[in-house]
């Protein structure tokens, strides 16, 4: 019995320590969200062209993933959210997407505001992105969605760039982030487009930010153009609609910023 009970106790003093030390390295949380995003919506699922993007960040991040309502209890344990591609309207006869509403937007900015990462990305045109009830909450970290467009292109990264220097960003045509000057967040490019690197095709070339940041309160906010640039045909270089970008740093730049965003 005394060598039971000691063997007992000592296989429960290593898995203390196991859980001790998983809990100590754990990996930031990062949900991925398509409450906002249309029933049948098939751009950007989990389990289609955004499953080898999701797989992939499982090595820096703890995936998770459901279409439940952001609300407090909903974004406990999380570290980051990640939105792609809110949708403006229903897609075929399934019922209306959830718009930000007012709750959502006290709930998302009470979640940054105490030290919670929100990644959201935009798109181009004609691909069901709601901008307006969007714009509301992104003016409480000082940054809006415009309705100018950049063709895509593979911007080189100056090594001097915050977070993301030295790498090749391929991005796949999005909507330019507006930035509000002397907003309490500090918003701020992190990403400007650059006219002297040419798109890959198409004339669409404007002066902007392709993403950019602030810090609102103790959390971090990131809003990019594009949500296709993580896709897996732009992920492996075969591209989108006719245009590829081959040698690019998407998946690290993707998890650069989300570290970032965790405060990692």
């Amino acid at each position: 019995m005394k060598s039971a009970s000691f063997l007992f106790v000592s296989l429960l003093a290593v898995c203390t320590v196991a859980a001790a030390d998983f809990q100590h390295g754990s990996k930031p949380v990062l949900l991925y969200s398509r409450y906002y995003n249309a029933e049948g919506e098939d751009r950007y699922q989990p389990e289609g062209t955004y499953k080898l993007f999701l797989e992939k960040i499982g090595t820096e991040f703890e995936v998770v993933t459901h279409n439940k309502p952001l609300t407090a209890g909903n974004l406990k344990g999380v570290d980051v959210v990640l939105i792609a591609n809110p949708s403006e309207k229903a897609v075929k006869n399934g019922p209306a997407p959830h718009h930000f509403e007012a709750a959502d937007i006290k709930a998302l900015t009470r979640f940054v505001e105490q030290g919670g990462g929100f990644i959201i990305m935009g798109n181009q045109e004609n691909h069901n992105l709601e901008v307006e009830d969007t714009n509301k909450l992104l003016a409480h970290f000082g940054l809006q969605f415009t309705n100018l467009y950049t063709d895509a292109k593979k911007l080189a990264l100056p090594k001097s760039t915050p977070i993301l220097g030295g790498l090749n960003w391929a991005y796949y045509t999005g909507n330019l982030v507006e930035i509000e000057k002397g907003h309490k967040a500090r918003p701020r490019a992190l990403v400007a487009n650059d006219l002297q690197q040419k798109p890959e095709k198409g004339t669409r070339d404007q002066p902007g930010a392709l993403l950019a940041i602030s810090e609102p309160g103790k959390g971090r906010v990131a809003v990019i153009t594009d949500a296709g640039w993580l896709t897996e045909t732009a992920l492996d270089g075969r591209g989108i609609g006719g245009v590829a970008i081959k040698e690019q740093d998407n998946l690290e730049i993707f998890i650069r910023l989300g570290k970032w965003a965790a405060h990692r």
